[in-house]
């Protein structure tokens, strides 16, 4: 009988060439998975490359948010730049377009609806950070959105977005209210201001001298670059050059880089030296403002006093003064000479003091507010800080008056009346306030300026 087929080397064969094969099915796995991973890699480094050279980096300051949905992200969009068109075109004959940087801030708020009403066009700018409650910020956006005015989300340091909305309006103003406020904050976060006050001025003006045409600029200055000095009233010619805070400084270095620019470029720009401006949609980190709601919420209210035991006062302006201001300088401003850059001929520089010419201590302003909360406020008098305050502050208008009529016209009790008004239909506060004063035929009316 024969034997069976010797089948061993048949069968060693197939498990040899099996083997084979797993060795090279793993191989394409690990060259297809390494294949994959580089390709995901590239594919995400092409994305981080284009949204870099898209999307420049902020700067560092923690109070700015970028918002994706801001001008920039979809800048170039037929609805965006329509929208920008309507907010900007004037309804008057020979009206403005004018820019309103800041326009969600206090005075830029109500500016920004003071040249609307009159028929300008009005376009604004607002990065909306969180320096003081954005809630009113947004509030304030709402209410000129009613009135169709659109404001574009972006932070003043974002120039490819400026340059954007240059070339979609032919600017004929700037109102440049923009800035990092506040004197005690500069000491807890110093770079805010360098990035706002200075490189945010700087990146407009940069912005400004190329358009074509140059738009005349009037911007906010402060009261506080008088600093240290010590005749009175403060008069434009005083020296300015010995700022006691950080925000004064930067400040006095915007009228000096506003020169620069003047003298090089032929911009037209004038400065505006606001003091303690004060009314309804106010900033809740004035005295004023966090002082009424202390009092109504029956917290202690810390009132300062010089080394030599004097009491502070501020030459407390309201609102509606300050925005009459304002619209005087835009509506006297000269025509910028420059054009691609460069300078044709000298052009307009001026700088004006904006206030009440009547300091008020503060006592006084508690008084005021007492009466008008019918609460007793819990007074606590210290020793003024080293903060960068200063102790007094009164204006000299006259050279404003001269030039474009500006003249106050609302005292302290007045003004603080109908902010008090609006702060408690705001905050929706029911209290005595309200009896109190219908009672005493006060009428805590607001206009809507």
């Amino acid at each position: 009988m024969a034997s069976p087929p010797d089948t061993s080397k048949t069968t060693k064969l197939e498990r040899y060439n099996s083997y084979i094969r797993r060795i090279n099915t793993a191989k394409l796995v690990a060259a297809s998975s390494k294949l994959l991973f580089r390709a995901t890699l590239l594919i995400a480094l092409i994305l981080i490359l284009f949204f870099t050279l898209n999307h420049p980096s902020l700067p560092d300051n923690p109070h700015h948010h970028r918002n994706l949905l801001s001008g920039e992200f979809f800048g170039g969009g037929a609805a965006w730049e329509k929208q920008i068109r309507h907010s900007s075109t004037p309804r008057r004959p020979n009206g403005f377009s004018v820019l309103v940087t800041g326009a969600a801030g206090f005075v830029g708020s109500h500016s920004a609806l003071a040249l609307k009403k009159r028929g300008d066009g009005v376009l604004g700018l607002d990065n909306f950070n969180s320096y003081y409650d954005p809630s009113l910020k947004r509030a304030r956006q709402s209410l000129l959105s009613k009135h169709q005015i659109f404001i574009v989300e972006a932070d003043l340091n974002d120039r490819s977005l400026l340059s954007k909305l240059f070339d979609v309006v032919p600017f004929t103003h700037v109102l440049h209210l923009a800035a990092q406020a506040g004197v005690r904050y500069a000491m807890q976060n110093p770079q805010s201001y360098v990035s706002s006050n200075i490189a945010g001025f700087v990146n407009l003006l940069e912005v400004s001298k190329s358009a074509n045409p140059q738009p005349s600029i009037v911007w906010a200055s402060s009261s506080s670059v008088y600093g240290l000095n010590t005749q009175n009233p403060f008069s434009e010619s005083h020296r300015t050059d010995r700022p006691a805070s950080l925000y004064a400084a930067t400040k006095k270095a915007g009228e000096e880089i506003a020169h620069t620019y003047n003298h090089i470029y032929g911009l037209s720009i004038t400065g505006l030296r606001f003091f303690t401006v004060y009314g309804p949609w106010g900033r809740p980190d004035m005295a004023y403002f966090f002082f009424t709601k202390d009092i109504l919420q029956g917290k202690a209210i810390a009132i300062y006093q010089t080394a030599d035991e004097k009491e502070v006062a501020r030459d407390f302006t309201y609102i509606d003064d300050v925005v009459k201001g304002c619209l005087g300088a835009l509506d006297t401003a000269e025509k910028s000479t420059g054009s691609g850059g460069r300078k044709r001929a000298p052009a307009q520089l001026r700088v004006y003091n904006l206030g009440n010419t009547s300091p008020v201590p503060v006592g006084k302003l508690v008084e005021i507010l007492e009466k008008l909360l019918n609460v007793k406020a819990d007074k606590e008098v210290i020793r003024m800080p080293r903060n960068g305050d200063v102790p007094y502050t009164h204006a000299n208008v006259s050279l404003a008056y001269r030039d474009f009529g500006y003249k106050p016209t609302t005292d302290l009790a007045t003004g603080l009346r109908k902010f008090v008004k609006w702060y408690v239909g705001y905050y929706g506060i029911q209290s005595s306030v309200n009896k109190e004063n219908e009672n005493n035929g006060q009428g805590l009316g607001i206009e809507s300026s």
